[in-house]
């Protein structure tokens, strides 16, 4: 999940002086709540009740992907919000960075996606407690540019193993995107019960598709670059990858029905345990995002699912259509979540695709 990218992605450096400076690696507004995020969140149309009742922006801190990012704040950078995804959440949790979200404080939280918060623990643990809000989710899936490539060839996932299309290959500098089309390549949907010997299939078949690559992508705005630059015709990218693409004029297409399916993953914000700033305000934050209304702006702007159902039901069914949300269940069959990873397999993921990115 998920780097909106239209802006500049900031590099903050790890080291004692980090918290110390933070401020010169994020975009000043709000100085009373910090939210750490992909770039690109930080988009006013996202939150513009927080504009509306605090006169301004939060500020924002930005990470390049969540291992990053929850290296950053383990070494003492502090921000109130953050904005992790599915896979990560347990890692955060566990790790004693959060403390547990006030849903009284929440509005709409009853209204979030039924399936969503049935996923386990993500949004709470078995004691009841809340650790995150989900609030966008999407797809990782097949993308490809159609003049130049026959949908027939492309109907199956081990199309990026297929060595016609060397070096006209792009996946994610992202090792649950790249693990879980791996996962799903060799016919797995629950990552979470990878086998040894199944690691060992999903790494080779990884090693097979490092043999194409051209370019691992690092975030929306690089994928539309080398898709709409012609420089790659295949990609594993997400929904917004084809959106902003079919907008600068490029016949990029994505394929949600491939023979093995699609992935699906939920980001969303959770609360800093030594969150600095102020805490009403962090709800207002939480409030803001939720809203019913943002889903247009992440539907029909960025090719995004909104976690609030009740947001999802107001968007126009044609917009709906046309980003692939008016049947949802029809693809559900043939998805992976991006559900949370055992602490170990996520660990032994990182360190193998390291290696496989190296040529190894």
């Amino acid at each position: 999940m998920k780097k909106l990218s239209r802006r500049l992605t900031l590099t903050l450096a790890l080291g004692g002086a980090l918290a110390a400076s933070a401020a010169a690696f994020a975009v000043a507004a709000d100085k009373d709540l910090i939210v750490f995020d992909w770039s690109g969140y930080e988009d006013p149309s996202f939150h513009p009740k927080y504009v509306e009742k605090n006169g301004d922006s939060p500020t924002f801190a930005f990470f390049g992907d969540e291992d990053e990012a929850f290296e950053k704040v383990r070494s003492g950078f502090k921000a109130d919000l953050g904005h992790p995804c599915s896979q990560s959440v347990t890692k955060w949790r566990e790790a004693g960075l959060l403390q547990p979200l006030d849903t009284s404080k929440i509005t709409g939280w009853k209204d979030l996606n039924p399936g969503i918060m049935a996923m386990k623990n993500l949004a709470t643990t078995d004691d009841g407690k809340a650790w995150f809000m989900p609030w966008d989710w999407g797809n990782t899936q097949l993308t490809y540019n159609s003049s130049k490539i026959d949908a027939k060839d492309v109907q199956s996932l081990k199309a990026f193993a297929d060595p016609k299309f060397k070096g006209r290959v792009s996946i994610g500098d992202n090792v649950d995107d790249a693990y879980a089309l791996a996962a799903l390549a060799i016919g797995m949907k629950d990552w979470t019960t990878m086998t040894d010997d199944q690691f060992k299939q999903a790494s080779d078949f990884l090693r097979q598709v490092h043999k194409n690559v051209r370019s691992y992508w690092t975030d929306t705005t690089d994928i539309v670059q080398l898709l709409s630059g012609g420089e790659v015709d295949l990609a594993w990218a997400w929904n917004d990858a084809t959106v902003q693409s079919v907008k600068a004029g490029v016949p990029i297409k994505s394929v949600k029905d491939t023979n093995e399916g699609i992935s699906t993953w939920v980001c969303g914000y959770v609360l800093f345990k030594d969150a600095p700033g102020n805490i009403d305000k962090a709800y207002d934050y939480l409030n803001a995002v939720n809203d019913p209304e943002t889903a247009k702006v992440l539907v029909k702007d960025w090719g995004y699912g909104q976690a609030n159902a009740k947001g999802m039901a107001g968007v126009d069914q044609a917009i709906l259509k046309e980003k692939g949300y008016d049947d949802v269940q029809k693809f559900v069959d043939k998805t992976l979540f991006q559900s949370p990873l055992p602490s170990d397999l996520k660990l032994k993921m990182i360190a193998e695709f390291e290696k496989i990115k190296a040529g190894y």
